[in-house]
């Protein structure tokens, strides 16, 4: 698979008959896919994955075997979509150390294509703590009304329905003691006033 140097300007995407994206970006310990496209004359070549900077020394890591069906490595795998005229190669369980340069490649007689692809890898805490401070500024820009609101709410249905009747019937009660204190004095003077009008009428009657 070595390339001359002449022809290694060749290999970068779109001047041959393979292209691929510039640069991918995955997050760490979940997966990445990578997909190249290629002409139709190569549907029946074997497809591979490897990885290094510089071509010579680029290691295959998977391959298909110039069929659709896919081909698995360590935490790599490829398949052929020979109907489309594309491959796709999934990264799994991306690790900080995955974040290369890797090569999109088809093997044929001679010199092989090629298209070189690069890999980054975001740290997971990177990520949570992009979460966590997004989060953080929703809470403390939210306004506390939807909190308040149902408070102030059940005050005043505590107010109209509770607070409100209790005072009425205290204000009843008292009235009806003040009455009730009227009643019982009356006919308790009423009997005193008859006795002594009957006592003067008695004296001042001549026998």
């Amino acid at each position: 698979m070595w390339l001359p140097p002449a022809l290694l300007l060749l290999s970068i995407p779109g001047c041959l008959s393979i292209q691929g994206p510039e640069s991918v970006r995955g997050q760490e310990w979940e997966s990445v896919s990578v997909q190249c496209r290629y002409d139709s004359e190569w549907e029946s070549h074997k497809k591979w994955w490897c990885r290094g900077a510089w071509w010579a020394s680029c290691r295959i890591l998977v391959q298909t075997q110039g069929s659709g069906r896919e081909e698995k490595g360590d935490r790599v795998s490829i398949k052929d979509d020979q109907r489309n005229r594309s491959f796709t190669v999934t990264l799994q369980e991306l690790r900080q150390d995955d974040a290369d340069t890797y090569w999109c490649g088809i093997e044929r007689p001679g010199t092989d294509l090629g298209t070189q692809i690069k890999v980054t890898v975001d740290p997971r805490e990177a990520a949570l703590t992009v979460l966590e401070s997004q989060d953080s500024r929703m809470r403390t820009t939210s306004p506390p009304a939807t909190s308040s609101h149902p408070h102030s709410r059940t005050h005043y249905m505590l107010l109209v329905f509770l607070k409100v009747p209790f005072l009425l019937g205290l204000v009843g009660a008292v009235l009806w003691l003040e009455e009730r204190r009227r009643d019982i004095a009356e006919p308790q003077g009423q009997p005193i006033y008859a006795n002594l009008s009957s006592e003067l009428l008695t004296r001042d009657t001549p026998v």
